[in-house]
């Protein structure tokens, strides 16, 4: 499924059956694309199904590159379809943990805060915050999620702002505040018969959708592809044609540094680099039935290296683990 399909589009049991049969083509890319195939699981409805994938993930012999997050996800499904107790020991497995990436602390606070554990998901939130945050003079554009989840649980505590509910406000780049999204009462606005009332709610949910819409872009970033010198100088040997689109490889380099750069500059959010390979860029365009030296395909191969989880985020961001 390309990142631009509608959701409500998608065939999530074939496209779940799709990612596992293509995390049997590309075991290295094995993590990431299988926990895509659990997501559309869950998205189906077959939640066990989900949990057997994520198990599957776990037991491998091959060791994972975000084991806590694995098991965090394995845990909100869990819960979910009334495995309440299983659920809560792996949150405190992971909690004792420490991971040093923000999106294990997110999900199995979210999965708290979901069941009205509020108290725990707020605790949960602070701790990720404090190991992950302190000292930290930059968050991280993944550790955003951290503090609008804890800054919006505090919202519904009605607990007095502190220095993180005042960054997260500060980083909160939507036209209606945190404070507005969070507000427990705004729930109420939605049966008024003020046409006011009602007109600021819709701006409000508007501007909490294109949150959502962001956080949804993260697995897939804007990614512009890399080659290696020598990957490149095969590339080209073998396929003349690409020789327009890479004169040179220091050209090629400079070329991806501009590119970055005036993405960034315009405002693209989650930028990233994933690097090709002769022979996956073959594969790929075997599977397309086409030709390697096709330009054409080089943009469609480098956005599915950053689906298959391949990307690197550009810059490196200080905090992200």
């Amino acid at each position: 499924m390309r990142p631009d399909t509608p959701a409500e589009n998608v065939d999530h049991t074939a496209e779940a059956a799709r990612l596992e049969r293509t995390a049997g083509l590309y075991p290295e890319d094995a993590e990431a694309l299988l926990l895509q195939a659990a997501a559309h699981l869950e998205l189906s409805g077959d939640r066990p199904a989900a949990t057997a994938l994520y198990d599957r993930l776990l037991s491998s012999s091959t060791p994972l590159d975000n084991p806590h997050l694995v098991r965090a996800l394995k845990a909100s499904n869990l819960w979910e379809y009334g495995h309440e107790a299983e659920a809560r020991a792996i949150i405190d497995g992971v909690r004792a943990a420490a991971p040093p990436d923000p999106a294990p602390w997110v999900i199995v606070a979210e999965a708290l805060e979901s069941h009205d554990e509020l108290e725990q998901a707020q605790e949960t939130f602070t701790e990720g915050a404090r190991l992950l945050l302190t000292d930290v003079a930059e968050p991280s554009y993944a550790t955003h999620p951290l503090l609008f989840g804890r800054h919006r649980v505090r919202r519904m505590l009605g607990v007095a702002h502190d220095e993180w509910d005042l960054l997260a406000d500060t980083l909160h780049s939507m036209p209606v505040s945190l404070d507005e999204l969070h507000d427990p009462k705004r729930v109420w606005s939605l049966g008024s018969d003020n046409p006011a009332e009602l007109e600021a709610e819709i701006s409000r949910l508007r501007a909490e959708l294109g949150a959502y819409r962001e956080a949804l872009s993260r697995p897939f970033p804007v990614a512009v592809l890399h080659w290696t010198a020598a990957e490149l100088t095969e590339l080209v040997a073998a396929y003349p044609s690409l020789a327009v689109e890479y004169p040179s490889h220091e050209e090629h380099l400079t070329t991806i540094e501009t590119s970055l750069r005036e993405l960034s500059s315009s405002g693209t959010p989650n930028l990233g680099i994933v690097t090709g390979t002769v022979p996956s860029y073959e594969a790929f365009a075997a599977s397309e039935g086409a030709s390697p030296g096709d330009a054409t395909l080089l943009p469609q191969y480098a956005t599915t290296l950053a689906a298959r989880g391949r990307a690197v985020a550009w810059p490196p961001q200080r905090g992200a683990g």
